[in-house]
C-alpha cells in the first residue's frame, strides 16, 4: 500500500475507529478523541514498517483495544496535580528574564540622568522602601523640595526613555 492509498483507508476505518474508541472510553477520564488520535498513529507507524494489515478492521479493533489498556494502565499510576501547572501565580523564568532586563534598563538610564538625579532616583527605587525624609537627610536637600525635584528628574528621564524606544502606536497608546 502506499501513501497516496491512505486517505481511502482514513474513510473506510474513521466511522470504525470512532464507534469502537466510544466503547472503549465509557469510563470516567477517558477521551475517546485521545484514543482514536493514538491509533492512527499507531496505523502510520505500521505503514511505514511492515505495511498495511491484511486486515485492517480487525487490525484496528485489536488496536483500540491495547490503546484502551495501557491508557488506563497509565491512567492508574498517574498522580493528578493539585492545581493545572498553568494556574501558578508564580512568575515563569521568562518573565523574570524580561523583568530583570527592564529594571537593568531602567537602572541605567538612571545612572545618565543629569545633576542629582541619579542619586535621588536611585533612593527613591531603594528596596529599603525609603522615606522622603530619609531620602532628603541622604541627599542633603530639604524634605519640601524633594517633590519638585523628583518631578524634574521624572520628566527627564520619561524624556530619555521615550527618545530610547519607539511609540507603540499614535500618541503613544497601545
Amino acid at each position: 500500500m502506499t501513501y497516496e492509498a491512505l486517505p481511502t483507508l482514513i474513510r473506510a476505518l474513521r466511522p470504525l475507529l470512532a464507534a469502537e474508541a466510544s466503547a472503549e472510553t465509557l469510563g470516567p477520564g477517558a477521551d475517546p478523541g485521545d484514543l482514536e488520535q493514538t491509533v492512527w498513529l499507531r496505523l502510520l507507524e505500521r505503514l511505514a514498517a511492515e505495511g498495511p494489515p491484511a486486515d485492517p478492521a480487525l487490525w484496528l479493533r485489536g488496536t483500540v483495544r491495547a490503546e484502551a489498556r495501557r491508557s488506563r494502565r497509565t491512567a492508574g499510576r498517574e498522580t493528578a496535580y493539585a492545581a493545572e501547572p498553568a494556574d501558578d501565580h508564580r512568575r515563569g523564568p521568562e518573565d523574570r528574564v524580561l523583568g530583570a532586563d527592564r529594571r537593568a534598563a531602567l537602572h541605567a538610564a538612571v545612572r545618565r540622568l543629569p545633576g542629582r538625579c541619579p542619586r535621588l532616583m536611585a533612593a527613591l527605587l531603594s528596596p529599603r522602601d525609603l522615606t522622603y525624609r530619609e531620602i532628603a537627610g541622604a541627599l542633603g536637600m530639604s524634605q519640601g523640595s524633594l517633590g519638585p525635584e523628583r518631578s524634574r528628574c521624572l520628566g527627564c528621564l520619561r524624556r530619555m526613555l521615550a527618545a530610547e524606544v519607539a511609540s507603540p502606536g499614535p500618541w503613544g497608546r497601545e
